[in-house]
């Protein structure tokens, strides 16, 4: 065989090789997801456009191994892990693959440390999503597989089906606890309201839309934009710095312009 030859096969078989990584990224259906969903091409598509991301296990995403309770599944998403990345987390959106409506809630963490505790409706066995961009526009993905017994969206809450949610409408219940352990203060927030999907005969879409923290002085905190896949009467925990000032205000409103006000005593 001739150096000829030997150059010639060398040179194909470069290129047939740098040919083959392109072609078999192209054909993954999964678009590198770790967790194999054949949702999250569309999704990274509809919610990140073509903005730069990573799967990051700095983003934590927990829930139950099996939600018993399809209409009240626990989550914890926590972002710490990237406090330092990028100038900091500007935005937390929560997102669910095979939720009829997919999107969960927006969190600007502001002041407040970027992690958040609340309770989701879930109509399926999916993956869930933590999409977090830091302030240099990059996004990172964190994410987990939650097991549900199903129908969580498409049934009318406990409050709805006995009529009582319009004696209680928008009211406010929120503490303030010393978290020890992580050297913070935690703020856990209840607004009583329905919740409704708008995926049950009869029943139109009725859902908070907005919420948000702010001091004596008028200065936002945290900001939270909710969907309808959030729980019926909404129990949210947030983490705020230890020294947190004077009092605060709960201000927002739902989707039919009833406006929530709440002095929130430190």
């Amino acid at each position: 065989m001739t150096m000829d030859t030997l150059r010639r096969r060398s040179l194909l078989g470069a290129a047939l090789g740098a040919a083959s990584a392109p072609l078999w990224a192209a054909d993954d259906p999964t678009g590198g997801d770790p967790l194999g969903s054949m949702q999250w091409p569309g999704l990274r598509k509809q919610y990140l456009g073509d903005a730069p991301m990573r799967f990051s296990t700095a983003v934590l995403v927990k829930g139950p191994a099996f939600a018993d309770d399809a209409m009240n599944v626990p989550l914890l998403v926590d972002a710490r892990g990237l406090s330092g990345v990028g100038g900091g987390v500007a935005r937390i959106q929560v997102v669910v693959d095979r939720n009829p409506v997919r999107e969960v809630l927006e969190f600007e963490p502001l002041k407040a440390l970027p992690m958040l505790a609340f309770r989701i409706r879930m109509e399926q066995a999916s993956p869930v999503r933590a999409l977090v961009q830091t302030r240099d526009g990059a996004w990172h993905v964190g994410s987990s597989w939650v097991q549900a017994a199903g129908g969580g969206c498409t049934v009318p809450g406990a409050t709805r089906a006995d009529g009582s949610w319009s004696r209680t409408l928008n009211q406010v219940q929120a503490r303030f606890f010393n978290n020890v352990l992580e050297g913070s203060r935690r703020l856990r927030v209840r607004v009583m309201h329905p919740m409704d999907t708008g995926l049950v005969a009869g029943i139109p879409a009725f859902y908070i839309e907005q919420l948000q923290l702010v001091d004596g002085a008028g200065a936002p905190w945290w900001r939270l934009a909710l969907h309808e896949p959030v729980s019926e009467n909404p129990l949210i925990t947030f983490e705020l710095p230890p020294q947190n000032g004077g009092g605060f205000r709960l201000t927002g409103r739902d989707n039919n312009g009833n406006r929530i006000d709440a002095e929130v005593s430190a």
